[in-house]
Formats: structure tokens, C-alpha cells, sequence
């Protein structure tokens, strides 16, 4: 749970800019990439990503530059990395422009559940880490090249004239 925006802050500057750059590593044509038949595609859980930036703060309050909650996944990656980069920034400006560390502590029924906004934070930044690490099993099955989040990916130990671990 967060208690403080700078906390917040910091954290979701380091996210947002780690999802962005691994999203932008999405192709077109990987957008379809799913692990079974029945299950999720690459695209439509980049797109998830994007959508809930708008709709769990707006729950809160908040008002996202993101898009609708119906909108339908669209076909190009840039398109959705693009959409992301806007959002995650949008809902960085919105907590520091709009939220205290008193707001932190409000609580708002949130799918049934009772959240402080601080925590309402916290579940949005563990919502895109799940989702993201989703996303990087699909896109290895893609042939994608996936950048390291809290150290480096198999490729980057490799740039750096190391032996990935084993």
C-alpha cells in the first residue's frame, strides 16, 4: 500500500517506463500470439493493460486520458504502446496533481472490497507486473526480444559479455 506520493511516484515512473519499452517491442503480427486456443492473445492482454489505466483509478476518482473500457483491441502494436505510454502517464499526473497523502488513506468499494486508495495503487501496479510477466512468456513464444524488468533478460546478459544464469 502506498502512504506517500512520492513513493507512488517513483515506483510507477520506473513501471511505466519498463512496460513501455517492453510493449514497444510488440510487432503486428505478434499480437495474435496465445499459449492455448481458448486462451488470451498477446494483443488483447496489452490492451488489458492499457484499459484498466483508465477504468480501476476512475473507480477512485481519477480522470485517465485513456481509452474507453469497451474500446476493442486494436491491430497495430504501436497503437498500444502508444495508448499505454499516454495513460500510465495520465495516471502519474493525475495522483500528484489531484491526490494528498490524506487521499491515500480514503477508502472506496472496489469490486466488492473495501480499499484505500493507497492500496487501490499498490493493486494497480501488481495488476500490470501479472500481466506483464504474461506478456513476456508470449512474446518469447513470439520470437520477440524481451527487456529485462528487475534485472536483466537472457539477451541483455549476453550484450553484456556475460553467461545468463542456468
Amino acid at each position: 500500500m502506498y502512504r506517500k506520493i512520492e513513493d507512488f511516484q517513483t515506483a510507477w515512473n520506473y513501471e511505466t517506463e519498463i512496460t513501455t519499452k517492453l510493449l514497444n517491442n510488440l510487432t503486428d503480427e505478434s499480437l495474435g500470439q496465445k499459449v492455448t486456443e481458448d486462451g488470451r492473445t498477446l494483443g488483447f492482454l496489452a490492451w488489458h493493460l492499457v484499459l484498466t489505466l483508465g477504468e480501476m483509478p476512475g473507480k477512485v476518482g481519477l480522470q485517465i486520458d485513456a481509452p474507453a473500457e469497451d474500446s476493442a483491441v486494436p491491430s497495430s502494436a504501436k497503437e498500444i504502446a502508444g495508448a499505454f505510454e499516454k495513460a500510465a502517464k495520465s495516471v502519474g499526473e493525475q495522483v500528484v496533481n489531484n491526490w494528498n497523502e490524506e487521499t491515500l488513506l480514503i477508502e472506496d468499494d472496489m469490486y466488492g472490497e473495501i480499499w484505500s486508495r493507497g492500496m487501490t495503487l499498490f493493486y494497480l501496479m501488481l495488476h500490470n507486473t501479472h500481466h506483464r510477466g504474461q506478456i513476456t512468456v508470449l512474446m518469447r513464444q513470439a520470437g520477440l526480444k524481451v527487456v529485462g524488468i528487475y534485472g536483466p533478460a537472457k539477451e541483455e546478459w549476453a550484450e553484456m559479455g556475460m553467461a545468463a544464469l542456468a
